[in-house]
């Protein structure tokens, strides 16, 4: 080959290289915020409540 294609075969290589990187697919995820905090706090109630009843059961006279 001659210098001349050798440059032009450099350059067309290096054209399709750029022109690979260029179209690259980008994904993005976006998720919403996801709101438990309500969910969280009613059974943290809910066992609040149950190991009260049961400390009542035990000491009756205790209000």
């Amino acid at each position: 080959m001659t210098r001349q294609k050798t440059r032009r075969t450099v350059a067309l290589l290096g054209l399709v290289a750029l022109g690979a990187t260029a179209c690259t697919p980008t994904v993005r995820l976006q998720v919403d915020p996801i709101q438990i905090y309500a969910k969280l706090d009613a059974d943290v109630r809910v066992r609040l409540d149950q190991e009260l009843q049961e400390l009542l059961r035990e000491n009756p006279n205790l209000f």
